[in-house]
C-alpha cells in the first residue's frame, strides 16, 4: 500500500474514533496535508478557528507567516508534510493537556512512521516535548537534533510556534534567523534540493 492510501486510510479511522476527547466540540478532523512522498515533516500544536472551520492545518494566519517561512529554508509548502500534535481544535484554542497529546498520539506516530521523514521541524513547545522532553525552547531553537524514534535516527529541529512569533517581534526575528539556519541543515544533508510533485503525490482532502 502506497503513503498516499495509507495515509487516507488512517485519515478514516481517525474520523471514526469517537474516543478522541476533543472531536466532540470540534468542526472537523484537521489530519494533516502535503506531500505524502515529503522527506520533511512539520508538526505544529493544534488547530485554530480557520483550521477548525477547513479542516487544513496552518490555514490561518500564523499559516500564512509558515509560508513566507519556508522559502527562508529553500523550502515550499508543497515539498513537506504538515500536521499537528493533536487534530480537533481545543474549546478556546487553549493548550492540548498531556492526556489529550496522548489520545491522539497513537495517530501521530502512525503519520509518522508512515511518512518516514528524515527531518521533522517541530513548530511550538508541545510538539517539541515529544522528542525533546525537559528542554526549553528559547535555549534550542533552530539547532540539529539527532533523535532515535522507533529505532531510527531522525534529525529534529525545534522551531517557536508561528503564532508566537506574530505576537513578539524578537521571535520573529529568532524565527527567521532559524529558517535561514534550516536551509544551511538541509544542504548539509543534501536534501535542499527541490523537486516537482506530482498532483498525485500530495495529501488532501477526501
Amino acid at each position: 500500500m502506497d503513503k498516499y492510501t495509507s495515509l487516507h486510510k488512517l485519515k478514516d479511522k481517525m474520523e471514526g474514533d469517537d474516543s478522541l476527547p476533543l472531536k466532540e466540540g470540534a468542526t472537523k478532523l484537521v489530519f494533516g496535508v502535503g506531500n505524502t512522498e515529503a522527506k520533511i515533516l512539520c508538526i505544529g500544536e493544534g488547530p485554530g478557528f480557520n483550521e477548525d472551520q477547513q479542516g487544513l492545518p496552518f490555514v490561518g494566519q500564523a499559516g500564512k507567516l509558515l509560508d513566507k517561512l519556508l522559502p527562508m529554508a529553500g523550502l515550499e509548502r508543497k515539498e513537506v508534510f504538515i500536521t499537528n500534535i493533536v487534530h480537533h481544535r481545543a474549546p478556546g484554542n487553549r493548550d492540548p493537556e498531556p492526556s489529550e497529546i496522548a489520545a491522539y498520539g497513537k495517530y501521530l506516530d502512525k503519520i509518522i512512521e508512515i511518512i518516514n521523514p528524515e527531518v521533522i521541524i517541530t513548530l511550538g513547545r508541545f510538539s517539541m516535548a515529544k522528542f525533546l522532553p525537559n528542554v526549553f525552547i528559547s535555549q534550542v531553537h533552530g539547532k540539529k537534533h539527532r533523535v532515535f524514534w522507533k529505532d531510527k535516527e531522525i534529525i529534529v529541529v525545534p522551531m517557536y510556534h508561528p503564532a508566537a512569533a506574530l505576537r513578539n517581534g524578537n521571535v520573529l526575528e529568532a524565527e527567521k534567523n532559524d529558517f535561514y539556519e534550516l536551509k544551511e541543515i538541509l544542504r548539509r544533508m543534501g536534501e535542499g534540493k527541490k523537486k516537482e510533485v506530482p498532483k498525485s503525490e500530495q495529501m488532501g482532502l477526501i
